[in-house]
Parts: C-alpha cells; sequence; structure tokens
C-alpha cells in the first residue's frame, strides 16, 4: 500500500520569513493563532527545524518556549508537537506514558509495535540522549510479564531488517505458533513474543498466510483464543501493522474519538507523527472501514477551536 503523507515541504519556504512572521504573531498584547497555524502545518518537520534555529541565532529566543507562553491546552500540544524533532517527540510520549503512578500500555504498544528496526534503534538512542537511561531498563521498571518481555525484545533490536521472505521457513513458524496455541493444551506465550518480535514484517505476513493454511483459523482468532490483557493487544497491533499500518492508525483514531470523551492525548500523537507518513492513507482507510470522514468526525467531536483548527489544517 502506497503511503501518502498529508503535510510536505513548503515550495516558498523562507526561514526569515516565516520566523519573522512567527515573532510577530507572538510578540506584544494577543496573539496571532491563525498566522501560527498557517505556517507551522503547511512546513515539513525540517522546515520547521530550520525555523527554530534561526530563532536561536538570530532572534536569541527559543520557539517552543515562546509558543508554550502564549498558548495553552491542547491546542499548545499540537504546536509544540509539531516543532519537535518526531523522534524526540515520541520519546516524550514514551516518558510520560511511564512516569508517574501506573503505565499507560496503549501508548507504549503504539509506538513500539508498529516500528521497523530502523525506527526502533532511533528511538531508543534519542531516548537515553533524552532521560540519561536506557528506554528497556524504565520499560522493564514499568511493565510485567509476557508484555515485558515482548517489547523488551523489540527495543533490544532483535527484528531481522531485511525485506526477504522465506516462504517453506513462514510454513515451519505457522506450524510452531500452531502447536504453541491452538495445538496444544495452554500456550507457550514465549514462542509467540520469539517470532513476532524477531521476524521482518513480510516474513510475518507470509507466516499470517500460511497459518491459516495450517489451522483453518487467522492468527487473530488464534491470539484472541489464547492471549489475553495488554499482551494480546501488543500481539495484534504488530498484526495489524504488517497487514496495513494505516488501518491500524485509523482504528486507533476512532477508538480515540468513540465513546465518552477524547482521548485528546493518543488524536494529537497520530495526527502529528503521521501527518508527513501516512496520514493521507490513513484519512483513506478511516473513511473505508467506518464510512465518515477522519475531518467529519475530528471537526464535529470534542475539539474546538485553535486546537480543531489546528488537527483540521493537518489533516487536510
Amino acid at each position: 500500500m502506497a503511503r501518502t503523507p498529508t503535510v510536505y515541504p513548503y515550495d516558498s519556504f523562507s526561514v526569515a520569513e516565516d520566523a519573522e512572521t512567527l515573532r510577530g504573531a507572538m510578540k506584544g498584547l494577543g496573539t496571532d493563532e491563525e498566522a501560527i497555524i498557517d505556517i507551522l502545518t503547511h512546513r515539513s518537520n525540517r522546515q520547521r527545524q530550520q525555523i527554530s534555529k534561526y530563532f536561536s541565532d538570530e532572534l536569541g529566543r527559543d520557539l517552543i518556549d515562546d509558543l508554550k507562553s502564549e498558548l495553552g491546552g491542547h491546542f499548545e500540544e499540537v504546536i509544540v508537537g509539531l516543532v519537535l524533532p518526531p523522534d524526540e517527540y515520541l520519546c516524550k510520549h514514551l516518558h510520560k506514558a511511564m512516569a508517574g503512578a501506573g503505565t499507560e500500555e496503549e501508548t507504549l504498544i503504539e509506538i513500539l509495535c508498529s516500528k521497523n528496526n530502523d525506527e526502533i534503534c532511533q528511538i531508543v538512542e534519542t531516548y537515553e540522549r533524552m532521560y540519561e537511561r536506557p528506554l528497556a531498563e524504565q520499560m522493564c521498571s514499568e511493565t510485567s510479564g509476557d508484555l515485558r518481555r515482548l517489547l523488551t525484545l523489540i527495543v533490544t533490536g532483535v527484528r531481522d531488517n531485511g525485506n526477504d521472505v522465506d516462504v517453506g521457513r513462514a510454513r515451519e513458524q505457522a506450524e510452531e505458533l500452531f502447536n504453541a496455541g491452538e495445538g496444544q493444551l495452554g500456550t507457550s506465550e514465549s514462542t509467540f513474543s520469539k517470532i513476532l518480535a524477531h521476524e521482518n514484517f513480510k516474513q510475518l505476513k507470509q507466516i499470517f498466510e500460511e497459518y491459516k493454511d495450517v489451522s483453518g483459523n487467522t492468527i487473530e482468532q488464534a491470539l484472541k483464543h489464547e492471549v489475553n490483557g495488554d499482551y494480546l493487544q501488543a500481539l495484534l497491533a504488530i498484526v495489524e501493522c504488517v497487514q496495513s499500518p494505516p488501518a491500524y492508525f485509523a482504528r486507533r483514531l476512532y477508538d480515540a474519538m468513540s465513546g465518552a470523551g477524547t482521548d485528546d492525548t493518543t488524536l494529537i500523537r497520530i495526527i502529528v507523527s503521521r501527518s508527513e507518513i501516512d496520514l493521507g492513507t490513513i484519512k483513506d482507510e478511516f473513511e473505508r472501514i467506518y464510512d465518515k470522514t477522519l475531518e467529519s468526525m475530528v471537526g464535529q467531536g470534542e475539539t474546538s477551536g485553535d486546537y480543531k483548527r489546528a488537527l483540521l489544517a493537518l489533516i487536510r
């Protein structure tokens, strides 16, 4: 599936012009939110980094500090998120998910189970630089059981980095999965973790095809039958991302907005972090699966004002 972003580099980009306009929008009494939305949602992250550098080098100011002092609430979260480098942005979310009492396992699962090995290595490196603590170490103290073992395998970078598919081996691995679950009494969780955390996504896709043949059930049906809780959610996230990352993120967005209240943190994180990767494709999948547009759901939902305008600008 081709991946279509919604945010592209701006053709007529002038770092000085943008930086001076942003400075003017935040100077004096009142703030010109429209100018802030207009510039930052229509520039690539690389262009935003240049604006940020211009702020510090030429204006002697910190763009993020200035934005934080002028904006508030969810609108501030969107705008500040856009100005952070993408891997730092995700690391902040990982850190927040593990801070304080309790752990937001869903956030860890969404960020870590949807990435390939190169992306994981980048996140691991950035996390340690930002928080002076290895991600694996902090995660081990905040999660437990099978989920901890699976996520630890993922962040230690054991996943195969290639794109090769070995059909014969996929058949053997499908049989191994069957024998670890449906084919016996009880479940060997370590076999599920080992295969789903080690193989590249193309090999996994082939394994899941073979699994249907071996078992008569889909891998999802088997997993739901054999495991539960957060561990199940993590394995299903890997399966969904192997089959279609945009469909996975479309479901996450839908879940964030359906039911009572909106999970704004998840809504913002996905829209900001996927806008230059595949938000266009996620939008299409959203409409295909739920028979309504992402725009209409964000627009009619519980977002309002500048917050809503910023999200819609990124979606469009």
